[in-house]
């Protein structure tokens, strides 16, 4: 998904006021990432799974970071590639047929 400095510029600050609204310290939000894995959920699901998905991948992100070493950037882009493999397998796949079920947190 592309965007333009302004629409980035309005994302940055959007995302700058809305963590120090939830008083979360030091948050480097890469939004070009968040908007590729809702892009890739929206063309691969529905446009209604974007915010789904986006929400799951921080969640599992959160998860991952709390319950190890891994830094929340790191969690966060691995599962983002998660989403994004799993928006580019054919529909006719199930997860356990292609081995999805080792990708869990």
């Amino acid at each position: 998904m592309t965007h333009n400095a302004v629409d980035a510029d309005i994302l940055n600050q959007w995302t700058r006021r809305l963590s120090q609204a939830l008083q979360i310290l030091d948050l480097d939000v890469d939004n070009h990432l968040v908007l590729n894995v809702a892009d890739e959920a929206a063309h691969a699901v529905s446009p209604m799974a974007a915010p789904i998905t986006t929400f799951v991948v921080g969640y599992a992100a959160g998860l991952a970071a709390a319950n190890s070493a891994m830094a929340s950037h790191a969690a966060i882009a691995r599962a983002a590639d998660i989403v994004i493999a799993v928006c580019r397998q054919p529909e006719n796949e199930a997860p356990d047929e292609t081995g999805w079920v080792n990708t869990a947190q």
